[in-house]
């Protein structure tokens, strides 16, 4: 049971929809919907198509450091106003993220391995974070009940994704099953998020 010190401490922090606005409630719906429905997707392909998955989004990464790394060194080559030790780093930056790229796409299989094992880590201490937020953040809206779950279960599926033992197939398909889930939780959330306080919106408009 909390105490009123607790409640008063984390209140600053709540995300109640009773004090939002319109476009507010709409933006954290559309928020929590995105990124549901992305959830949702990416946790369906990588538990039913694991290893496609894996290496797809393994050359993605490369093609995306190739893009950036050659960025950061025409950033340090054709910058004039920058100081030459400022350039040297985004040459040196750069020249890094290219190295890291033509691996990964050359090697997806091999960087896909490396990849799972790094963002299994990763996303779990990023699903604890994530879960400790939606708790503090639950309020009192009529969408508490749902925040304070998803906030249980991403803190939960966050240490099991931590501590479960280091095989790449375990992880990815925690990770996947994880991702349905949460994705599906989030989607809930939006939906039901600022609905008592937009139908008292509408209901006062109407007086």
């Amino acid at each position: 049971m909390s105490s009123p010190q607790s409640n008063t401490v984390f209140a600053g922090f709540s995300l109640d929809s009773a004090n939002l606005s319109k476009s507010a409630i709409n933006t954290v719906r559309t928020t929590l919907g995105i990124s549901g429905a992305v959830a949702l997707i990416v946790g369906i392909m990588i538990t039913f198509w694991p290893k496609n998955s894996a290496v797809v989004l393994t050359v993605i990464l490369g093609i995306y450091l190739i893009i950036a790394g050659l960025a950061y060194v025409g950033l340090g080559i054709f910058s004039k106003g920058i100081s030459g030790g400022a350039r040297a780093l985004d040459i040196i930056l750069g020249v890094l993220f290219v190295i890291g790229g033509v691996v990964a796409v050359t090697n997806p299989s091999e960087s896909a391995v490396v990849l799972g094992i790094f963002l299994g880590i990763l996303i779990g201490i990023l699903w604890i974070v994530e879960g400790v937020v939606a708790l503090v953040q639950s309020g009192d809206a009529p969408s508490k009940g749902w925040a304070i779950f998803f906030g249980i279960l991403s803190i939960i599926a966050g240490i099991v994704l931590l501590f479960s033992p280091m095989f790449v197939v375990v992880l990815w398909w925690i990770l996947g099953i994880s991702l349905i889930v949460l994705g599906i939780i989030q989607i809930v959330r939006a939906f039901r998020f600022g609905r008592g306080a937009t139908s008292s919106d509408a209901a006062a408009a109407t007086t």
